[in-house]
Parts: structure tokens; sequence; C-alpha cells
């Protein structure tokens, strides 16, 4: 049986044209088109050349973050060559767990600093998976994820979460505390003054609806609470 696209009308009352969830071309010129036009024809092996770089720059973020750590422990490790066997290991254990709180809160200023350089700020965006143009909204929520899932609990409601999602460019208002880690693409979120955000909320400006990836920003109003575990999502 012959191959047949799938092709589906938009629901968005503005587009009405027909709309190809698996296309093989692309409306790009130059580099970009012919990546994409890769990236469609051999989604895995294109995929898999554009995530492993990603995971190289978070390797090196990581590493650039593990360096204060890693001088504190060399500093104990040659501080403590005379001293009894118990507190050596006690200094060299304490050293490694100092460098790990060192290397979270470098991690609060290397993403964003990094996400900046590398002009990362996703934008809305409606349109199959496999698309160059939500490639900054992969970037961004690598880098948010990177620092959520090694470090982000432990600041957790602090003004060090705040700090960071105001980095990450998450507009924040006065008053706010947000008390979960939950949180994909800061950068389209905005939050209003004196709102509550409770433990284990999620925070989400994306998903997958019949074929589609939907980017799009999510605004909280003044004085509102969301209560523990709810979630708050884009709409359609």
């Amino acid at each position: 049986m012959k191959y047949k696209k799938r092709v589906i009308f938009s629901r968005h009352p503005k587009n009405k044209t027909r709309v190809d969830l698996d296309p093989k071309g692309t409306t790009h010129h130059g580099f970009w088109g012919l990546y994409e036009i890769a990236l469609r024809r051999f989604k895995t092996v294109v995929y898999l050349l554009t995530i492993l770089p990603l995971y190289f720059l978070c390797s090196l973020l990581m590493g650039l973050c593990f360096i204060p750590g890693v001088k504190l422990y060399q500093y104990i490790d040659v501080a403590t060559t005379t001293s009894s066997e118990f507190m050596r290991y006690f200094s060299l254990g304490t050293a490694v767990a100092t460098g790990f709180f060192l290397y979270g809160f470098s991690l609060v200023l290397v993403i964003p600093t990094t996400n900046f350089l590398l002009r990362a700020k996703p934008k809305v965006f409606r349109g199959p998976y496999y698309s160059i143009d939500f490639l900054q909204w992969y970037v961004h929520n690598a880098l948010t994820y990177l620092m959520r899932y090694t470090f982000l609990e432990f600041i957790t409601p602090t003004p060090f979460n705040l700090l960071f999602f105001r980095l990450m460019g998450m507009k924040i208002g006065h008053g706010t505390q947000l008390n979960t880690s939950n949180v994909s693409d800061p950068a389209l979120i905005e939050i209003g003054d004196r709102v509550t955000v409770g433990g284990s909320v999620t925070l989400c400006a994306h998903y997958g609806m019949g074929g589609f990836l939907i980017l799009a920003p999510v605004r909280i109003g003044n004085n509102v609470t969301l209560g523990l575990k709810s979630s708050s999502w884009v709409e359609s």
C-alpha cells in the first residue's frame, strides 16, 4: 500500500489551510533549510547528531560549575595530610558535600548566562514536531532541566529559585512565592503579584496535540493561589 501523508485542517480559527503533519520539505533557506529537510527525512540520525552537542554543552557547564568544589577538595586534601584518619575522611567528605552546593549556586548564574549567549529564548510556535522553529525552545528547556534535575529542589522555595527563573526570562511579580521545581519553558511564563504557587505544582507552556507541538505563553494574574500538585498549562 502506498504511504499517504496525514494531513488535517488546522484548528486555529484564523488558519483553515491544510497542514501536513509529517512534512519532508522546508520553508527555510540555506543551511537551516537543509538541516530541517534532513531532520524530517532522517529523524533518528539527525536527532542524535543534534542532541549530542547539547549533552556535551551540558557536560561543559557542569564541569565549569564543579571547579570551586574541586579546588576546595584539593585544598582540604593537602591541609589534612597529617591529620588523623577520621578527621581526614571527615574533612574530605565535607569538602565533597560543600562542593556540591558550590556547584548548584554556580549553576544559578552559569545556566542563564549560557541561555542568554545562545539566544535560546523560545518563541510562540504551532507546527509539526520535527521543525527547526522550536530548536530555541529545545535548548532553553534542556538548560532549565539541567538545573531542575540536579539542584533546583535545594533552593525551592527561596529567593534563589526566583532569581534563577527571572534570569531565565520568567516574569515574576512582587510578593510571589514559587514552591515548586516542576517548571518548563520559564521564558514563556508570567506570574503576577502576590501569587502563591504550591508544592509540586506544574507550570508548563507547551504540549502536543493532534500531531502538533504548541508553544504559547502562560499568564497567572495577581493574588492567585495554585494549590498543591495543581497544573497550569497553555491553552490551545
